[in-house]
């Protein structure tokens, strides 16, 4: 039987992971998958992501792609697929895409969120799920500083160490803070994230919240370059993976991806 290509929609806890990425003798998203569609089709398979994410990152819409022989129904392998993954992870939809479709390079946008929970007592229940920042945060100011980051930009200092890019160039559509349930919630958009982009420019801006540097010092971090002059890098519970975008989905023709190492969050 020829080929077919799957895509796959997930959704994950990260908490329970040592991020997507197989690992020797740690546990992985993409091991868990790729673990279940042996189960059900006999198939030992490569499960191939859109992106990394870090070690308790969570994905409410990562995206996978995988090649099969099975005869199962493409729109079917949701379903087979949830009924042998561990709770903490789950295939939200499924279906059959063309052979050159790739979950990494045929990606040209990604949406993350960051939760931080604001308020003077901790939460059991938001534990690993966002990050407490007991002091008031002023949400204006982090608004403010989050316009700074929209459109073409060098990130490199919000890039951590560890990385392999050349480019450090990346188009951002969206940045901006809101407040739901107690928590302040951080959504950006972008055609590439470089490794901890997301993370570090979320330490800058509770910084800002904070009052220790002005919501203006953003443009000279993105001329200066310099990794040391911007913020902490906020912990990797509070990010969620929220979107991933490709062509089909892009009608208006907005600027693609760098296909050189696209997210490494």
């Amino acid at each position: 039987m020829a080929l077919r290509r799957i895509k796959l929609v997930i959704e994950y806890d990260g908490s329970f992971y040592h991020g997507w990425q197989i690992q020797r003798d740690l546990p992985s998203v993409q091991e868990e998958i790729e673990k279940a569609i042996f189960r059900v089709t006999g198939e030992k398979v490569s499960v191939t992501g859109s992106g990394r994410t870090d070690t308790g990152v969570h994905a409410c819409g990562q995206v996978a792609h995988f090649d099969t022989e099975s005869r199962i129904p493409s729109e079917k392998f949701a379903i087979v697929l949830n009924t042998v993954l561990p709770p903490s992870v789950a295939v939200l939809s499924s279906k059959e895409v063309s052979p050159d479709f790739h979950a990494r390079f045929s990606a040209v946008k990604k949406t993350y969120k960051y939760k931080v929970l604001n308020r003077p007592m901790r939460s059991p229940i938001m534990e690993k799920r966002a990050w407490h920042v007991p002091v008031p945060l002023d949400i204006d100011k982090m608004n403010k500083a989050a316009a700074y980051f929209l459109g073409l930009h060098d990130f490199t200092a919000f890039c951590a160490s560890g990385h392999s890019v050349t480019n450090f160039v990346r188009y951002i559509y969206e940045s901006g803070w809101t407040y739901e349930n107690e928590c302040l919630v951080y959504t950006v958009t972008g055609n590439g994230f470089l490794y901890n982009m997301v993370r570090i420019m979320t330490g800058t801006m509770v910084e800002v919240g904070m009052n220790k540097r002005p919501a203006e010092s953003i443009p000279e971090l993105l001329e200066k370059k310099n990794r040391r002059l911007a913020g902490i890098t906020a912990p990797p519970h509070g990010l969620y993976l929220w979107e991933v975008f490709y062509d089909e989905e892009l009608p208006d023709g907005r600027p693609g991806t760098e296909k050189e190492n696209w997210s490494d969050e």
